[in-house]
């Protein structure tokens, strides 16, 4: 018994220095966002226009930016898809991924339905200072609640966008 007490208590320590350490890079890979992300309008690949506080009033926006050559975008987007499906408000922005019905073919083909943004020169993306795909910005109520690059899993992005209501 005192050794299972002992091996439970240094699990625990275990994954409390992995999530601290988790947390840790996951700040040092966030993009700085600038101020004005929430009060931008930006045009769909329709050319209609987005406000991105109007998306995120009723609930939490995740804002994906994605490349169709980013080889991690590939293990993250079906999570991302399986979340449309299930719901969950997703701007996908394309980055330097090719003309409109490229990005739009990709999309399709991957299940990224709703609303997408074609940064087909990077523009965009150099102006929210993105370095990194896949990037994951949630937006509530037209405030940043949480920004992260890289991979990440689909629970991952459900609680970011849960700890959003609060």
């Amino acid at each position: 018994m005192m050794r299972f007490k002992r091996w439970l208590r240094e699990g625990v320590w275990l994954l409390l220095i992995a999530a601290v350490a988790l947390w840790g890079v996951d700040r040092l890979r966030a993009p700085a966002l600038p101020d004005d992300l929430a009060t931008l309008v930006v045009k769909d690949m329709q050319g209609n226009p987005l406000s991105l506080a109007e998306l995120s009033e009723s609930q939490p926006l995740l804002i994906y930016v994605w490349a169709s050559w980013c080889g991690i975008c590939r293990l993250t987007t079906p999570s991302v898809a399986k979340m449309i499906a299930n719901g969950e408000t997703v701007l996908n922005v394309a980055l330097r991924s090719g003309d409109n019905a490229r990005v739009q073919q990709w999309m399709s083909k991957k299940g990224l339905n709703g609303p997408g943004i074609n940064d087909e020169k990077g523009e965009l993306t150099q102006h929210w200072d993105i370095a990194a795909t896949p990037t994951f910005i949630v937006l509530h109520k037209g405030k940043v609640t949480s920004s992260t690059s890289g991979w990440t899993s689909r629970w991952g992005l459900e609680f970011r966008l849960w700890l959003a209501h609060f």
